[in-house]
């Protein structure tokens, strides 16, 4: 039987999936991820996670490695998201955690020790025909985390199992609750994990240099001051600080745009303002993850990962760009985000938004 070595979080799915794959037989160990040094113990759960793993571990009676890829996590994941923040965009580090750690760095490790494959708690499932390995959606479309792979290729996908990708989550937590796991009820990681549950601005604050502005209407009145591009999204209605402006209508305020160059946040009223909705956008070099197709091509896409799949035309542009656009209008299309691509179950691949296409 092939050699496995299982990426175990200290959550739940990867605690399921362990037990899957050591139920059907193949030689499996686990290997537990430090990615993060964090002094501050006040807002880092590594020390509840590696205790859970371990729990998981000792009862499945599976080994345990602690690896430490928190110096390859500093260089290839963090410093970019310093980078696009700084340039005034909204990164997804999770994506490039699974390119440069999850399926990189620990596939690397696995692979010299001995590992034929790596495995992992993420709900996806693989399809192979021939000499080809495709991504496919999560059976629990719900929970389905397509989004964050699309990065990875195919040499990657064919040395991956996903064993939770045919279930669903409440059958997951079932189970870990039948086997008695100890983190069969544990809540599901949300936000970025390296921030943990503190505050976004303050966190950020300590790396990157404030740079106030001003914060104007779309018509151009200015009403307030921003703390820094870097700390707003586009769509964000909270922490504007800016409340009810004299002779203007009583309804909440989004940024809708940020001017670079200005150093200027724009705002407008209402959650259906016509200036947060676009039907274009422009990628950086996109990520094929088979085969490339023949543009122009007619596809499903999503711009964030809870958003349903939206129909969409993808055409190329210069230097390996792509333009996408959609048959209805998209709010909040965020520059640094990824825009990932479907056909069916299918994920194709996807790239960054580098920004929306204000003409179309």
């Amino acid at each position: 039987m092939p050699s496995i070595m299982l990426g175990l979080s200290g959550g739940v799915d990867s605690a399921v999936a362990l037990y899957l794959l050591k139920e059907q037989g193949f030689h499996v160990e686990a290997v537990f991820m430090k990615n993060w040094e964090e002094e501050d113990s006040a807002y880092c759960e590594a020390a509840t996670d590696l205790a859970d793993a371990q729990s998981v571990a000792d009862q499945l009676k599976i080994k345990l490695h602690l690896v430490n890829f928190s110096e390859q996590y500093w260089q290839c994941v963090f410093a970019q998201f310093l980078e696009e923040h700084l340039a005034g965009r909204t990164p997804n580090p999770d994506i490039l955690c699974n390119k440069e750690i999850k399926f990189r760095a620990f596939l690397d490790y696995a692979k010299n020790q001995g590992a034929d494959f790596i495995a992992t708690g993420h709900y996806a499932r693989l399809k192979k025909d021939n000499a080809h390995t495709y991504l496919l959606k999560a059976r629990d479309l719900s929970k389905d985390q397509t989004y964050f792979l699309h990065t990875l290729d195919e040499q990657q996908l064919a040395s991956s199992l996903f064993p939770v990708g045919d279930l669903l989550k409440t059958e997951v937590r079932a189970l870990a609750k039948h086997l008695g796991l100890k983190n069969y009820a544990k809540k599901d990681s949300t936000g970025i994990c390296f921030i943990g549950e503190r505050s976004f601005k303050k966190f950020l604050s300590e790396y990157l240099p404030k740079k106030q502005g001003a914060i104007e209407t779309i018509t151009g009145e200015i009403i307030g001051e921003h703390d820094g591009l870097m700390y707003y999204t586009i769509g964000q209605r909270k922490a504007l600080m800016i409340g009810g402006q004299k002779g203007m209508p009583e309804a909440p305020w989004y940024v809708a745009k940020k001017d670079i160059q200005r150093n200027v946040l724009i705002v407008a009223q209402g959650h259906d303002h016509p200036s947060l909705f676009t039907k274009s956008l422009i990628t950086t070099t996109v990520h094929w993850i088979n085969t490339p197709p023949a543009l122009p091509l007619k596809a499903m896409a999503k711009t964030r990962y809870r958003q349903a799949d939206q129909v969409c035309l993808i055409e190329s542009t210069d230097n390996e760009r792509c333009q996408v656009t959609f048959q209805i209008p998209q709010r909040a299309i965020t520059p640094g985000q990824s825009v990932v691509f479907y056909q069916d179950d299918q994920c194709l691949g996807g790239g960054v938004i580098a920004c929306r296409d204000e003409n179309r």
